[in-house]
């Protein structure tokens, strides 16, 4: 607990040492909210997880709803993280002066991509983010100097690894400072490939392994969604060390219909 006390850096607002801790190879662990509910968002977040992903691509929430789940999320052990639903640079700026931790960028297929989204995470000289005072990562001012100087180091760019085709450059998007974390897409992965979720095929196991090689060769991290814990022991086997498992919805989704089916003998 020592670590995650020592999560807070400026004020009331909550920035994680994530990437620091990603970086060094520590397994860290979450889960998706995809239902844009801050209820759900807080839930997730004291359940134990290193980190959440609020969905801004395929979830059901909007920007308002993102700014409630990072209220949500704040004071507890989890670093707050968002998926934005393009590379495009004001999509960053938006979630980051709301004070999110981390994005993760959708569908990166070029190392020129990779490298725009690095550059939309980071202030100038080494990006072309934005600088505002007065927003909820600064602490409305109060800790703007202070953010300012270690954003660039702190926060986590994670890259979505969906299509075959970017296989045979990941080793390039892996080289890009600041790409920290390959994050393979699985069910986008392997529709591109034409096995959709057979991800025990053998070609799903190599495009995998690819990744993981990439991430490894560079000092990056890997990272994967999951959908069984049955898939955790390999997973990690593989090299994997940011790992997802689930989400609000699938969680929801699956307990509402086990309710649903214990009426079932008595019907």
């Amino acid at each position: 607990m020592e670590d995650r006390a020592d999560n807070v850096l400026y004020g009331s607002h909550l920035m994680q040492r994530i990437r620091e801790r990603v970086l060094r190879g520590e397994l860290a662990t979450g889960t998706w909210l995809n239902l844009g509910s801050s209820m759900t968002a807080e839930i997730a977040a004291t359940a134990g997880f290193d980190w959440v992903v609020i969905d801004l691509e395929h979830g059901a929430g909007d920007h308002e709803g993102c700014l409630h789940q990072l209220q949500a999320v704040a004071r507890t052990p989890a670093a707050p993280i968002v998926r934005i639903a393009w590379n495009e640079a004001p999509r960053f700026k938006r979630v980051l002066d709301l004070g999110a931790a981390g994005v993760v960028v959708p569908y990166v297929t070029s190392q020129a991509e990779a490298q725009q989204a690095v550059a939309a995470m980071r202030y100038p000289p080494q990006g072309i983010r934005g600088a505002a005072s007065l927003n909820r990562a600064c602490d409305f001012g109060a800790s703007f100097t202070d953010y300012l100087a270690t954003a660039n180091e702190r926060l986590l760019t994670v890259l979505q690894i969906e299509t075959e085709a970017t296989l045979d450059v990941v080793g390039d998007i892996a080289a890009v400072d600041g790409a920290d974390v390959l994050f393979v897409g699985p069910l986008d992965l392997s529709v591109s490939m034409g096995i959709p979720q057979q991800f025990d095929h053998p070609r799903f196991r190599e495009a995998l392994k690819r990744v993981a090689d990439a991430a490894k060769n560079r000092g990056k991290a890997a990272g994967i969604l999951l959908n069984s814990p049955d898939q955790i022991a390999r997973t990690i086997e593989d090299g994997f060390t940011f790992i997802g498992l689930g989400s609000d919805g699938s969680v929801l989704a699956e307990g509402m219909r086990r309710l649903a089916d214990a009426f079932a003998p008595f019907r």
